[in-house]
């Protein structure tokens, strides 16, 4: 049954290989599942409701993956528009939770006509590449910034907006040490290296009284809270128009680069460099958003961590409906989830802060007509606090730089309509 579903000979692999290669996948991710619940209960969001959402809408998206696109490319709420929801729609711009998950549900569903329709290669390929990098930078830097308001490192200030928190205290000492941890075990390749840190951050936490044992395992908690609760009819404010594009943006972007990086690392492109089954790979991804709004949570995305797996030879979706199975086992440790601090979920956000930055090396600096436009999209993300401005404003500069420099050629059609909907909507329903 398994080498019918999953053709595992033709990929040169074994259902041994494929477990080992989910494991690995799985370890590498599974931070997710303490670091959402997290966030997403600091707006009001039931924790365990949450937590289960997590584990569902993984578990979905893996095993849509893994039988219908037979990729080992496993998916998981995503980090950085999981912050946008919490700390920018709704702590920000005042939207409830419910509303921002009818925003999530429908870039879900215009991210599944794009695929349908194949409009999604037109979409990307009209949007510099330098742009697209920025964005993801951008979201980095947003991530850090939250990863240090949570450790208790940067503080508010009413004199320069930001200060120094109390070094002194148990959060800010043990995150750094978490976050030292992960780069660390990173850099020697030890597999679950942010799941590590988060365990001994935690149990160092108990040990200081900072948070309490209750055990580990226990009944999954009730989704009711969370589930069916999302309001579509409110997303629809003219004012959340951007917010839904920013979802819809950046799940594209990630996606397409973490599909086809994923897919390169693994040698499973063909012989032109094009991805087989990519529409269906598409297909998993947003139909996990759509899942994953109504049960309750963020956006749902294909993780790059996905590479794990793969370099230890997972080559089918077996690897991903593995992964999914672990997400499913999950469900039953949530006391486990409940004890762990927030200082300890924070080393997390600031080490992916450190893996998306790194896109900026591939810019080309001396262009100024370049740099300019992506200086200002990755920094007024995390200094306005939200994705969807700093998106906005790369598009406008961008635009806006090439035509006063005489490099109008420069710009595609989609670069015009676009930048002209950002400065309509910043001008009048921001």
């Amino acid at each position: 049954m398994l080498e019918k579903l999953f053709h595992l000979k033709a990929n040169n692999t074994s259902v041994k290989t494929e477990v080992i290669a989910g494991i690995t996948t799985f370890l590498t991710m599974a931070y997710i599942l303490f670091v959402n619940p997290k966030m997403l209960s600091s707006i009001g969001m039931d924790y365990g409701s949450v937590f289960v959402a997590t584990c569902l809408a993984a578990a979905i998206g893996c095993f849509i993956m893994g039988l219908i696109a037979n990729y080992p490319i496993a998916l998981a709420p995503g980090m950085g528009l999981n912050a946008f929801f919490t700390y920018t729609v709704v702590g920000q711009m005042g939207y409830t939770w419910q509303v921002a998950l009818g925003a999530v549900f429908l870039s879900g569903v215009i991210f599944l006509f794009l695929s349908l329709f194949k409009i999604r290669e037109w979409v990307i390929n009209s949007i510099p590449m330098p742009l697209r990098l920025s964005i993801t930078a951008g979201i980095g830097l947003f991530l850090g910034l939250i990863a240090l308001q949570k450790a208790g490192i940067v503080v508010s200030n009413p004199d320069t907006m930001v200060g120094l928190g109390d070094l002194s205290k148990h959060g800010p000492i043990l995150a750094a040490l978490g976050f030292f941890m992960i780069v660390a075990l990173s850099y020697r390749k030890v597999t679950g290296a942010v799941l590590i840190s988060i365990f001994v951050i935690t149990a160092i936490a108990v040990t200081l009284g900072d948070t309490q044992y209750h055990g580990v395992f226990s009944l999954p908690p009730s989704i009711m809270p969370t589930i069916m609760e999302l309001d579509i009819k409110g997303a629809l404010d003219i004012g959340l128009v951007s917010v839904i594009f920013a979802f819809l943006f950046v799940d594209l972007f990630d996606t397409s680069g973490t599909l086809i990086g994923v897919t390169q690392k693994g040698g499973l492109l063909d012989k032109n460099g094009n991805m087989p089954r990519l529409g269906r790979a598409l297909l998993a991804d947003s139909t996990a958003t759509m899942a994953g709004a109504v049960l309750g949570t963020s956006t749902t995305t294909s993780y790059v961590e996905s590479t794990a797996g793969i370099t230890v030879g997972g080559r089918t979706g077996l690897t991903a409906c593995i992964v999914g199975l672990l997400f499913l086992l999950c469900l039953f440790i949530s006391p486990l989830a409940q004890m762990i601090p927030i200082y300890a979920t924070a080393p997390a956000l600031f080490f992916v802060a450190v893996l998306m930055t790194s896109g900026l090396a591939q810019i080309d600096w001396e262009d100024l007509t370049v740099a300019a436009p992506v200086v200002t999209a990755t920094l007024s993300m995390p200094l306005t606090f939200s994705i969807a401005n700093g998106i906005a404003f790369g598009f406008i500069s961008w635009t806006a730089i090439k035509l006063i420099s005489g490099r109008w050629r420069d710009l595609s059609l989609a670069m015009w309509v676009l930048s002209l909907l950002f400065v309509i909507k910043l001008g009048f329903f921001a």
